[in-house]
This record gives C-alpha cells, sequence and structure tokens, in this order.
C-alpha cells in the first residue's frame, strides 16, 4: 500500500470521516450487547479508534475491554463474531460497502501509561530543573 502523497502519507478525510463513522457504529452495537456472546455480554468494550485502508474496504477497529482484563479472548470473540458486527454496522451506517472488520488490542493507554512514567522518572526530573546560574552563586 502507497502512502498518499498529496498528504503527506496520513489519512485522508474521508478515511478519517468513514472511520469515525464506523467506531461510533460499533461501539453502539457492542454497548447494546445483543451479540449472544458471552464473551462480549460479560464485558464493557471501548472503541478508541478505527483506521480505514485507503480504499475504505478494510477496518482495523482498536478496542480495550474496561480495565485492561481479558483483552485476548475480546478481541478473538469479535473477531468470531465479525460477521454480525459488519451486517449492524450496514444497517446503522450508510456506505456504497460496509468494510470488512479486524481487531486489534488498543495500546495507547499501556504506552501513554509508560510515556508518563518516563517523564516522572528522577533522571528527566533532573534535567528539568533549571540550573543555578552564576550571578545567584556569586551573591552568596
Amino acid at each position: 500500500m502507497k502512502p498518499d502523497t498529496r498528504t503527506g502519507g496520513g489519512p485522508s478525510q474521508r478515511m478519517l470521516r468513514v472511520g469515525e463513522l464506523v467506531r461510533h457504529a460499533l461501539a453502539q452495537v457492542l454497548q447494546r450487547g445483543d451479540l449472544g456472546d458471552p464473551v462480549l455480554s460479560g464485558h464493557i468494550i471501548t472503541v478508541p479508534e478505527v483506521r480505514m485502508s485507503p480504499d475504505l474496504k478494510i477496518a482495523t477497529c482498536y478496542v480495550m475491554p474496561l480495565g485492561g482484563k481479558d483483552v485476548r479472548p475480546v478481541v478473538k470473540a469479535l473477531a468470531a463474531n465479525r460477521k454480525a458486527l459488519r451486517m449492524e454496522i450496514a444497517r446503522l451506517v450508510e456506505l456504497k460497502s460496509v468494510p470488512d472488520l479486524r481487531f486489534l488490542e488498543d495500546t495507547s493507554f499501556a504506552e501513554s501509561a509508560r510515556m508518563d512514567a518516563l517523564l516522572r522518572s528522577p533522571a528527566v526530573a533532573r534535567d528539568l530543573d533549571p540550573p543555578a546560574s552564576d550571578d545567584e552563586t556569586q551573591s552568596e
């Protein structure tokens, strides 16, 4: 897949808009909880992001169960119910063709926690403290 050179390689406005439509529809379907899957009905699942392929045929859905527990079983259950989820999204979103759904664990929460811990580390805090200037040391 070649990057879009017109936008500097980032997603187009259409990709972003369709991704948000799919994300809202998927969150609505998961919130209702009428899929009948015991794994999915036992978890509250957040959908922080949906990334669309440039041709809008594949939607990569980043998901995370509330509390971060049982991520792998939830992703497996979503993949197993992909057809039913796709049909529900088709009913809720008016698109020319409904994208194929792929599910991945959302790692942005873990990544932000890692960055926060890194920024709070003593080595970084030492670098953030302003050094004493020569004027202050001479006046004492």
